[in-house]
């Protein structure tokens, strides 16, 4: 068995590299058509789907998809190395999530807010960027909605990560604990927990669950709200694990760029809408989407910032623009809406 296990290696090995080279014969052919897109979601999408559908066993189809995504990145690395910017720092929900979408072969760009995500994609000094739109248990990030009102950029995919929240300190006791730091969000996250054993300490906002943990690596007696790879990076004990208040906290993030994505046939588009504030406005927006038999799966309001109690609403469809019935559908709700600016569609997340 273990000279057939060696012949399989030898096999594989031969089988990544002759991948390899195909990835390069076609950023050679690209290059020779003038074509900049080197990175396709949507063809990474159906990859990732038919491992799934196709995978007979042993190995789960998680660990597989997670094998031919470091695949993908390193053969997409030859071809051009993507640069990638993302809410930081290292160790933040949204640097795993970047990590899971976009492999290891990616250079990642953390930075400080994410406004600045969107600007580095904007200059171009970044090819794409990684941004949370919206939690199970809290909601829409509404930074993140704000910043596509005046963003030229596309949504070009999503990921979908389960959040696991533990609290990290340098104190070996749950007791010596006087201060637990963490975003907004992960405190709400965790508030049942947090009133339930930690009624006392102060609860200390920070700008991710990443600064947390590097604060709290600094402090006696503070705590921090964050991922295990937040323990490691900044040498911190786990005290307790999965404080989360709900065991299926999940969030979903949003891949940014400039490139449209093609159809996969599970995929999402994502719209802005605005109209005047009088009676049956929102009726009047919504009936098209009704009437074309197409699933909403997401509505929020936001400010427009243009004229007091007016609003824009970020809605997500299931389909693509390019499908019939969604294109028919944007097509009537041109007519009704004051404003309607298409986000992007994208191939939905694999669960």
């Amino acid at each position: 068995m273990r000279g057939r296990i060696d012949q399989v290696d030898a096999e594989l090995l031969r089988l990544l590299n002759e991948r390899a080279s195909c990835a390069e014969e076609v950023a050679s052919v690209k290059r020779s058509e003038g074509d900049p897109r080197f990175y396709r979601p949507e063809r990474e999408a159906v990859i990732l789907r038919q491992v799934r559908e196709r995978n007979p066993g042993p190995l789960p189809d998680d660990a597989l998809v997670r094998i031919f995504r470091e695949i993908m990145s390193e053969c997409l690395a030859l071809e051009e190395p993507l640069k990638v910017a993302y809410l930081g720092p290292e160790g933040t929900f949204t640097h795993l999530a970047t990590r899971k979408h976009f492999g290891q072969a990616a250079a990642l760009q953390p930075l400080t807010a994410i406004d600045t995500v969107f600007r580095e994609v904007e200059s171009g000094r970044a090819h794409f960027g990684v941004v949370p739109i919206e939690n199970s248990t809290e909601g829409v990030v509404t930074h993140t909605v704000d910043c596509f009102l005046e963003s030229p950029l596309r949504i070009c995919g999503e990921v979908v990560l389960p959040v696991q929240h533990h609290l990290l300190s340098r104190s070996e006791r749950l007791e010596d604990v006087q201060v637990v730091m963490a975003h907004p969000q992960a405190l709400a996250q965790c508030r049942q927990w947090l009133d339930r054993e930690l009624h006392a300490a102060e609860r200390r906002h920070a700008p991710s669950n990443a600064r947390a943990a590097q604060d709290a690596a600094e402090l006696p007696h503070a705590a921090a709200i964050a991922s295990a790879v937040a323990a490691d990076r900044y040498g911190l004990k786990i005290l307790v694990r999965n404080i989360q208040d709900r065991g299926d906290n999940t969030t979903r993030f949003l891949v940014i760029g400039r490139l449209e994505t093609g159809i996969t046939g599970r995929d999402r588009t994502s719209i802005m809408l605005s109209t005047a504030n009088r009676p049956g406005s929102l009726f009047g927006l919504l009936k098209p989407i009704a009437d074309a038999g197409i699933s909403l799966t997401r509505i929020e309001s936001r400010p427009s910032r243009c004229v007091n109690w007016e609003y824009v609403f970020f809605l997500d469809l299931v389909g693509h623009q390019a499908d019939p019935a969604v294109a028919a559908c944007l097509g009537e709700l041109r007519k009704s809406a004051d404003m309607l600016k298409i986000l992007g569609s994208y191939p939905q997340a694999a669960t």
